[in-house]
């Protein structure tokens, strides 16, 4: 047996030599490194949009996906088992998302004589649909024939999915019927089906999850909890192991709701069993039978590798009678190419560093890749693990911190400040210990602030702007001039010459290089100690700080002890052209316009805040709406209609204007 994995070897057992991984991004490149470990060839699929994706160019060899459009290339389970069998492939990995909990996919692998590496399909089949997965635990779904005011709020699910996708809040009936529209419309194209269920939305609840491990022996482990609280949109952004304060019996509690799930299955292989805890009872949501994305925290605290313990699985080997007893504290942050502070919206563009040092990067892109408009905007996972809770929110805030990431607008600085929120890190006394059975310790922890609404909550202090811009504006202009041969070292006029002037953003600069060294209009008490192209170095109130300047065409980055300033350098003239009309309405993200509110056409009248259009963009759909109440002037959407950033796609003049 090996320690790392817990599987017992059997001479006699199925050989996996060579795994195609029916998936993407972040998931395929961490499958690939197991097998690379374990000796294991790898084959990568691609659509036309990812031919030189990261996970295209870590395989062995790889294989187009040929015909779909790219969102839904990965769907065609039928071209990914003719690229198994193409490729001599022996067994397929989903991955997460996609086909991974398709019932009907596995049954084409196995039956092409592939082995699936994964659940039995009828496990899948008995799981996948949530509103049978209800029944099987005796929790069935709202009649939507019945629903009334007092069952609000509800919660639309997509019946097919996960990950958030055809997820939708509900909290007036007059709103039902168009939400149920837009779910069913985003589960369709995210899971090729369309059905939706509701469910009461309950309130201030903590996502809880149970992590398992079978075999077709008959042996099940359990492998501890996670919480997933810090959610946005109903996708999960930063996950722990084990989950804070949950209490023995709580915690006896959703091991025995996961172990009845796994039973009345026979299920084998990794999977999850997800829960609501509210008011210290466990809600059951839903059972994943698939790896999670936050699967790395559950490595991290018992000290195994799951997706060799799946490949193991899959071979036919046993699980030792115990699992692995868990260590320490363990931290996962999603890094997303998205802009928090404007309604979430992914971002695209090219990635010109993405480097996070002091933790473990699980990553989907590197330096020089291209984020487009097709797919999640996930970038990667960085995971720590430490002996304590406290410890472990302290390092992961640090190296991310710390971290290089130049492209996009990420959600870098609001997960750094998520973990020091004081509803977060107020519970990092928790001392992440845990009992023989994996129980963690900390019954009685007030978690109250550890729910679902944490975003809702604390949004705008989580997005302000990083302070210290004018100095990283000024570091950028020092830069600028080194660059272009300035002169730092002497030479200076008697005659008070101009003051140099440098515009980025909201910030000017206006500063001189005099015999006495650097004199800035507006930053009195700083003194200049060096200055290079890429490196500044300026004493600050008495304070030495550095500043590292990479430009890339006119976005500059100024990395800090303390976060990344982005900046754009302005052109020394605008040109008129670039001006924005008042009231116009400018597609926050490259996408598809999948339709326009009814009744909304040029000339009508508007209200402030209304949904004009919806854009679809890496499989969500976010609303434009009315930025003021008057009247639209120009509709320049139409379904169906591709848009880049920018685009201009309507125009209101606002009731001041008219008047």
């Amino acid at each position: 047996m090996s320690e790392k994995s817990g599987a017992v070897t059997d001479p006699s057992r199925t050989m996996i030599e060579s795994v195609l991984v029916a998936n993407r991004g972040e998931i395929a490149c961490r499958v690939f490194r197991t097998c690379r470990d374990l000796g294991m060839a790898t084959v990568a699929v691609f659509s036309d949009a990812d031919a030189g994706a990261l996970h295209v160019r870590e395989a062995d060899t790889a294989v187009r996906l040929p015909g779909a459009a790219p969102a839904e290339t990965y769907l065609r389970g039928d071209l990914i088992v003719k690229a198994a069998l193409a490729a001599g492939a022996d067994a397929v990995h989903p991955g997460y998302g996609f086909l991974s909990e398709n019932a009907d996919f596995a049954r084409a692998v196995i039956g092409a004589g592939l082995v699936w590496i994964g659940p039995p399909p009828e496990a899948i089949e008995a799981m996948a649909s949530k509103t049978r997965a209800k029944e099987l635990m005796g929790l069935p779904p709202l009649d939507l024939a019945d629903v009334t005011e007092a069952d609000l709020p509800l919660l639309i699910k997509a019946t097919a999915g996960g990950g958030g996708r055809g997820m939708r809040v509900v909290r007036q009936l007059t709103e039902l019927e168009g939400e149920l529209t837009a779910a069913r419309a985003e589960a369709l194209g995210a899971f090729g089906d369309g059905d939706v269920f509701v469910e009461p939305y309950i309130e201030g609840g903590r996502h809880v999850e149970v992590q398992i491990l079978a075999d077709a022996h008959g042996t099940i482990w359990v492998l501890g909890t996670r919480d997933c609280s810090l959610q946005r949109r109903h996708q999960k952004v930063i996950e722990e192991a084990p989950a804070p304060g949950l209490g023995p019996e709580l915690t006896d509690e959703l091991y025995a709701l996961a172990v009845r799930a796994a039973k009345a299955t026979e299920y084998r292989g990794a999977g999850t069993v997800e829960f609501l805890v509210a008011d210290g009872r466990a809600h059951f949501l839903e059972m994943n039978t698939r790896l999670q994305v936050e699967h790395p925290v559950t490595e991290a605290v018992f000290g195994v590798d799951l997706v060799a313990l799946q490949l193991r699985v899959a071979e036919g080997a046993a699980l030792a009678a115990t699992p692995p007893a868990p260590h320490g504290h363990a931290i996962e942050a999603r890094l997303y190419a998205e802009d928090p502070a404007a309604d979430w919206a992914p971002q695209t563009g090219t990635i010109h560093q993405l480097a996070v040092d002091g933790a473990r990067l699980d990553q989907g892109y590197a330096a020089g890749d291209t984020v487009g408009v097709h797919y999640d905007p996930m970038l990667a996972k960085a995971v720590v693990h430490a002996p304590t809770r406290a410890e472990a929110a302290r390092k992961l805030a640090r190296a991310l911190e710390r971290a290089r990431i130049h492209g996009p607008v990420t959600n870098r600085d609001l997960l750094v400040r998520s973990l020091r929120h004081s509803d977060f890190a107020d519970l990092a006394g928790h001392p992440g210990s845990a009992d023989p059975a994996g129980r963690p310790g900390g019954a009685g922890l007030d978690a109250a602030r550890l729910d679902t609404g944490f975003y809702d909550r604390n949004l705008p202090g989580l997005t302000a702007p990083l302070p210290g811009a004018p100095y990283a504006a000024l570091a950028a202009a020092l830069a600028d001039a080194a660059a272009r041969g300035g002169r730092f070292g002497g030479g200076w006029r008697n005659v008070p010459s101009q003051p140099q002037v440098k515009r980025y953003g909201d910030h000017e600069v206006r500063y001189r290089l005099t015999r006495r060294g650097l004199e800035a209009d507006a930053h009195p008490r700083v003194r200049l100690d060096a200055a290079a192209p890429d490196r500044v170095r300026l004493e600050i109130n008495g304070v030495t700080r550095e500043f590292a300047v990479s430009r890339y065409g006119d976005t500059v980055y100024v990395d800090t002890a303390s976060g990344c300033h982005t900046l754009t350098a302005h052109p020394r003239f605008t040109d008129p052209s670039d001006l924005v009309a008042p009231g116009s309405l400018l597609a926050p993200m490259p996408g598809v316009v999948v339709r326009v509110a009814d009744g909304v056409e040029e000339g009508c009248r508007v209200h402030a805040g209304q949904p004009l259009l919806w854009l679809e963009a890496m499989k969500m759909e976010h609303r434009v709406v009315a930025p003021a109440s008057g009247t639209l002037t120009a509709l320049h959407a139409a379904p169906g209609r591709q848009v880049e950033v920018g685009a201009l796609l309507a125009v209101v003049a606002s009731e001041d204007e008219e008047a």
